[in-house]
């Protein structure tokens, strides 16, 4: 039940501008023109400063190319629009804004680069989207106002994504890739990153001081990006939000070939030729629940990133990590209140038993909390967040610094995605709801009140020196600690503002799930 619910995690996010075909030329007149190595590319100034979008990082992933390596874009003649988002990765509509409509494009690789005016050498953040590996875009952030409010050059990626991005193709045909496959979308964010090394100075940025991050599955792949040697000397920092979920395990070898076998014969296939005859409306509709994790075992990810860590040879960069006090709200409320069948108390019991055990049913009494909704996603938050995020913490904290976060603004306005249900379930600190206090969700403001307000530059202060120093401060504000045990909770100040807290693990009932988890 529970991996289900992470696999089947929908869009959680996106833009609300239509894209144009990436190969549109560069219409004559204003915007900065910047020369990139394949080729020179005009973006446009803002009220925030310079942007320059779907620029490729990598060639279309199509024909012969599907199911391989990225490989490099090759050079344009003349100067190339980049003024427009590129398009999005193959993808299922969802009910987030702007993807009532599946993506069937392959052409996707591309990303985006904001950056504040001025021409200092300034620290990079590149940010991989959330989605469940199946869903999102790097449109669905728009964080212009954060680069200039912290002086960073800001990147946002597209990656390919299910089937495409994930599909072990290793038992068909013989073919190997390194002996392992199925890392395809994190082989091209580490491409973006290659492309950031070779390019971002141009744009005022220092491709020697790169922070990744990413939410939810933007986070898991900065957790497998971590743990690669492939990705070494990439970045010198990370940052995972919402993402050490299922303690950030990796598919194995042997499940990701039995996996790309029963997906390729449910298309009517046994040859990846075959499966590369398909077009991208058939893959898409054929991957439903199929898992589309990383896979561990080959030059990639040779072991797991929990055993890369625990065994020192994960990337030692400093890290913020993570989650939210009420991650479990938004799924638990998918699974239920919003087909219009709440949880009701006579069905608790039950379910509880059914999805965590006797243990939890004891450990979560439905009198401690308002609905047996919110009782149950307590708990799903718990088991599928915030515990292995403090586990993470501990793991982390062997290998280098770990600045230790929890967002607990229950008063935050549900994202947008949500408020467009026009429901009045009460989401508290929700999966995805801190992205917005740092940037632009969807490329729209949140109706924040003056708290909520204050609370959103100190986040983007705590970020933003982060990137810079390496080390997260906001002015007045509490540093936030390295080192388990001890958490930055992240409040408007009416509810106590930011202040450390030792009795986190104690809140998430860790000492259960700890312990089911064999943590």
């Amino acid at each position: 039940m529970i991996r289900r619910m992470v696999i089947g995690l929908t869009a959680l996010a996106a833009a609300l501008v239509t894209p144009l075909p990436a190969a549109q030329a560069a219409p004559s007149g204003g915007g900065p023109v910047i020369r990139t190595d394949a080729g020179l590319v005009r973006g446009e100034t803002t009220a925030e400063g310079r942007q320059f979008l779907g620029i490729p990082y990598a060639e279309p992933p199509v024909g012969k190319l599907r199911w391989r390596e990225p490989h490099t874009v090759r050079p344009w003649q003349g100067v190339r629009s980049a003024q427009d988002f590129g398009n999005k990765c193959v993808q299922t509509s969802s009910w987030d804004p702007g993807y009532d409509k599946p993506s069937y494009t392959e052409d996707c690789l591309d990303l985006n680069v904001y950056v504040p005016e001025g021409s200092a050498r300034r620290s990079v953040l590149v940010w991989f989207h959330g989605g469940g590996l199946t869903a999102g875009a790097g449109q669905d952030v728009v964080p212009d106002a954060f680069a200039r409010q912290t002086g960073t050059v800001v990147v946002t990626v597209n990656y390919r994504l299910g089937a495409m991005g994930f599909l072990a193709t290793s038992g068909l045909d013989g073919e190997t890739h390194d002996g392992v496959s199925g890392n395809f979308g994190m082989l091209d964010q580490q491409a973006a990153l290659r492309w950031v090394r070779a390019n971002i100075g141009r744009f005022g940025g220092d491709p020697g001081r790169v922070t990744i991050a990413g939410e939810s599955a933007g986070g898991r792949s900065v957790c497998t990006q971590l743990a690669s040697p492939t990705a070494r000397g990439l970045f010198r920092g990370a940052i995972i939000e919402s993402g050490a979920y299922d303690d950030c395990t990796a598919r194995t070898h042997q499940d990701a070939v039995a996996q790309g076998s029963d997906f390729a014969k449910k298309v009517g296939c046994t040859t990846v030729a075959c499966l590369r005859g398909k077009s991208a409306r058939e893959i898409l509709e054929a991957q439903g629940d199929f898992d589309w994790n990383p896979v561990v075992g080959g030059a990639f990810l040779p072991v797991q990133p929990e055993q890369a860590v625990a065994k020192g040879t994960a990337a030692r960069v400093p890290v913020i990590n993570g989650s939210n006090k009420d991650e479990g709200r938004l799924f638990a409320f998918s699974n239920f209140d919003l087909n219009g069948t709440p949880l009701t108390a006579e069905q608790y019991p039950g379910v509880m038993r059914n999805d965590f055990g006797e243990q939890a049913l004891q450990r979560y009494p439905l009198a401690d909390h308002p609905t047996p909704t919110i009782a149950y996603a307590t708990a799903l938050g718990d088991v599928l967040f915030s515990c292995p995020a403090l586990r993470l913490d501990g793991l982390l904290a062997t290998r280098g610094p770990v600045y230790s976060y929890e967002f607990a603004d229950r008063t935050s306005p549900p994202f947008a995605s949500l408020r467009n249900l026009h429901t009045d379930f009460d989401f508290g600190a929700t999966h995805v709801n801190e992205i917005q206090y740092l940037f632009k969700h969807f490329g729209l403001e949140s109706p924040f009140n003056a708290e909520q307000k204050a609370l959103s530059r100190q986040l983007v202060q705590y970020w933003g020196s982060f990137v810079r120093d390496g080390v997260p401060r906001a002015a007045g504000q509490p540093t936030m600690p390295a080192g388990p045990g001890v958490i930055l909770s992240l409040k408007t100040a009416s509810k106590g503002g930011n202040t450390l807290s030792t009795s986190v693990h104690q809140e998430h009932q860790c000492d259960l799930w700890d312990g089911l988890s064999g943590g």
